[in-house]
């Protein structure tokens, strides 16, 4: 298979939510931001959310709050780990890609509060706090994502909320670092999520491509917005509008 170049066709949609957060409705507004969901999930598979009502200062003091954690010592960050003990259902806490990985990340993952199960780093002070409303508020707008995704298939409102009847596994948030390196670019290689619906919060540095007509798009970074990648659970429910996109990171 031939090799994809740069540049591929554009810049990823843009789809303004306001219309779903206003008081007392704009169905006007709304019926045009679904049209907008359903093109931009047929031609991408992803869209980037403005207005979604997360708020951008909570973002961006998540970011920094994860640059910092990132910034500690291995052996400070490798105390945000489930105890030895403890048997954990979900690999919550800090983690890195071994030396063998093609993808050179360190990650720390957190999973709902109410779930008991997150290793929290005791720095930088105020981490907790921000990454548990941030998780809050994402998942709120996961919620709404997934209604808008019903009317977009033509599937009754609810059927999403509905397919999977325990839902308290349903939201992961992924906090990622890539270590600068001189012999080779890092990031995550090309991949499609077999998920429902990923978010992704961008810092300045960027490195998200989307692969679209045999080309890579960048999605450059957008102060206050949100990209939405439709996975490919939601293609495997229904096949009339979205398509799990390859993509990839790169630093």
């Amino acid at each position: 298979m031939a090799a994809a170049k740069i540049g591929g066709g554009g810049a990823i949609p843009v789809v303004d939510l306001a219309p779903f957060l206003t008081a007392g409705g704009d169905e006007g507004g709304a019926a045009r931001a679904t049209a907008a969901v359903r093109e931009a999930c047929r031609t991408y598979g992803f869209f980037r959310a403005v207005n979604h009502g997360v708020p951008a200062g909570l973002m961006a003091r998540a970011l920094d709050l994860s640059a910092s954690f990132f910034a500690l010592p291995f052996e400070e960050k490798a105390k945000a780990r489930p105890a030895e003990a403890a048997e954990a259902p979900l690999p919550a806490g800090y983690a890195r890609q071994p030396a063998h990985s093609a993808d050179k990340n360190e990650y720390l993952l957190l999973f709902g509060p109410h779930l008991g199960v997150n290793a929290y780093p005791a720095e930088p002070s105020g981490f907790r706090e921000a990454m548990e409303e941030c998780y809050s508020k994402l998942t709120e707008l996961g919620l709404l994502i997934q209604e808008i995704l019903n009317e977009c298939m033509g599937l009754p409102p609810g059927f999403l909320e509905a397919y999977n009847g325990d839902r308290s596994f349903d939201f992961m948030a992924a906090l990622r670092y890539f270590p600068a390196t001189e012999e080779e670019n890092n990031g995550i290689s090309e991949h499609q999520d077999s998920n429902c619906i990923t978010f992704v919060l961008q810092d300045g540095v960027g490195g998200l491509e989307v692969l679209k007509d045999g080309g890579w798009v960048p999605a450059d970074p957008v102060d206050g917005s949100i990209v939405v990648n439709i996975g490919d659970v939601i293609q495997v429910n229904q096949r009339r509008c979205p398509v799990g996109t390859v993509h990839s990171n790169v630093q």
